[in-house]
């Protein structure tokens, strides 16, 4: 049969929409989506004839095949490309699957702000306009000793901030070893540049002394800036100016000190086997004027750069013009204030805040939920080899480098398909799950799974499994 008479043989866009299958998607997908779909398969059958990749036999299944496929194709295409995964790397505060989960407290407060009018910036008491800081600023002098606070939209923002206020057209000194690149390729230097501050390097990569500072200091000299090198550790022969040191030599020449302290902890962590992080309240205690820090790492809320220290300053910020443009939204006001109420009860923090619960899981929890895991994946017949093994998770989020946590997790060993492919199958389910391979095994770390997700994990691996 010529091209001509194959080409004749391709259904008509009124013909396909027809079918009961694509007539449903109509029901719950814009009809652009499923025109679009069915157009798109239509041209994929004339490129094939125009390739001479099909003979007759052959179009008229993939024409028969066609109505199965366009439905895909539109369910796939009206999907949302931000979805739910489960995270079962093992990684708490994971930058590619979003950070910090939010307490459920959280999570209903940011619903039920969603829904309604709220007094973001409205004085309840006084009838009048307010302040959207006001919300969460007076939680946040309680649980950090601080003057003043005020939140912005992360906490590279806090840092433009507070320069563009305290040291825009001077100099802001800081250590070599402490010019640090975070999350997206965005370095300190670069950051420092677009505040309008000059950044002026004092000593080594791995030694900086209290001199080194001394030397540096101008008539142009705006603050002194430390930066906590949270996402990573120079050990060995190594030398740092303490806070202690740095707050003394500032008030020598009457110039303030900021520190950008980055994972924003607010507990002492060594109480529970975790190692030595420091503290927003230390910094305050300790006589930094400025101390900013993120609110979606180790405290464990949503994105946001909290500023924490002097009055003065803080009210100078909140007029500088930059301000608009990296205030907060209402919901992250929502989830944070509601966050932050945690932890004016320690008890609260670490059974509520996701991120805190789960990185101060005991060995016996975490035994408990592996063993739960096994024995759902035993229950649904998976085709695979299964063990329960000892791993070593991580904090992540650019927090705590050095912390490996002993955890338990579950080796999947496929017996028909490779890791590599098992793994992709994963990510492309309907909630993907999100697995570690080492060493060509694939492991599902307990740690950073939800126990109410083991009976969909055991389905879906029994499913992809089938299709080996």
């Amino acid at each position: 049969m010529n091209k001509g008479e194959l080409f004749k043989k391709i259904p008509k866009v009124d013909e396909i929409l027809a079918d009961t299958r694509v007539e449903a998607c109509l029901e719950e997908c814009p009809r652009v989506t499923v025109m679009e779909m069915i157009r798109k398969a239509l041209d994929g059958l004339r490129e094939k004839i125009k390739n001479d990749e099909v003979n007759l036999d052959e179009l008229e299944a993939l024409i028969r095949n066609l109505p199965q496929v366009i439905e895909k194709d539109i369910l796939k295409e009206n999907d949302s490309h931000l979805k739910k995964v489960i995270n079962a790397t093992g990684t708490i505060i994971h930058t590619n699957l979003g950070r910090s989960l939010l307490a459920e407290s959280a999570v209903e407060k940011v619903a039920e702000v969603a829904r309604s009018y709220s007094n973001l910036e409205y004085n309840l008491e006084a009838g009048r306009r307010g302040s959207r800081y006001s919300h969460v600023e007076e939680v946040i002098q309680k649980i950090t000793g601080a003057e003043a606070a005020m939140v912005v939209n992360n906490n590279a923002s806090a840092v433009m901030l507070i320069l563009s206020t305290m040291a825009k057209g001077k100099e802001a000194i800081v250590s070599r070893g402490e010019l640090v690149e975070i999350g997206g390729s965005f370095r300190i230097p670069e950051v420092m540049e677009q505040s309008g501050a000059k950044l002026v390097e004092v000593g080594a990569t791995n030694k900086t002394h209290a001199r080194d500072y001394e030397k540096a200091i101008t008539e142009e000299t705006g603050v002194l800036l430390k930066v906590h090198t949270s996402n990573y550790r120079i050990m060995g022969f190594t030398d740092e100016v303490s806070l202690e040191e740095l707050v003394e030599i500032g008030q020598k020449h009457d110039i303030p000190v900021i520190e950008d302290i980055g994972s924003g902890v607010l507990l002492n962590l060594e109480k529970y086997g975790l190692e030595h992080e420091p503290t927003v309240q230390e910094s305050i205690k300790a006589g930094i004027e400025i101390v900013s820090f993120s609110g979606d790492k180790l405290l464990g809320g949503p994105q946001a750069g909290i500023i924490v220290g002097k009055k003065c300053y803080i009210d100078e910020m909140k007029k500088n013009p930059l301000t608009r443009a990296v205030r907060i939204d209402k919901f992250t006001i929502a989830a944070l204030e509601e966050t932050l109420k945690l932890y004016l009860d320690e008890k609260k923090v670490i059974e509520q805040i996701p991120t805190m619960k789960m990185a101060t899981m005991t060995m016996e929890e975490l035994e408990d939920k592996a063993n739960g895991l096994f024995d759902t994946l035993k229950s649904e017949n998976v085709d695979a080899e299964f063990r329960i093994v000892d791993q070593k998770s991580q904090i992540g989020g650019g927090a705590m480098p050095l912390s490996r946590l002993a955890t338990k997790a579950i080796e999947i060993n496929p017996s028909q398909i490779s890791v590599a492919s098992l793994e992709e199958r994963l990510r492309n389910v309907e909630v993907p799950i999100i697995a570690r391979v080492y060493q060509d095994r694939l492991l599902l770390d307990v740690r950073t799974i939800d126990v109410n997700s083991f009976e969909y994990i055991a389905k879906t691996f029994k499913e992809v499994l089938k299709k080996a």
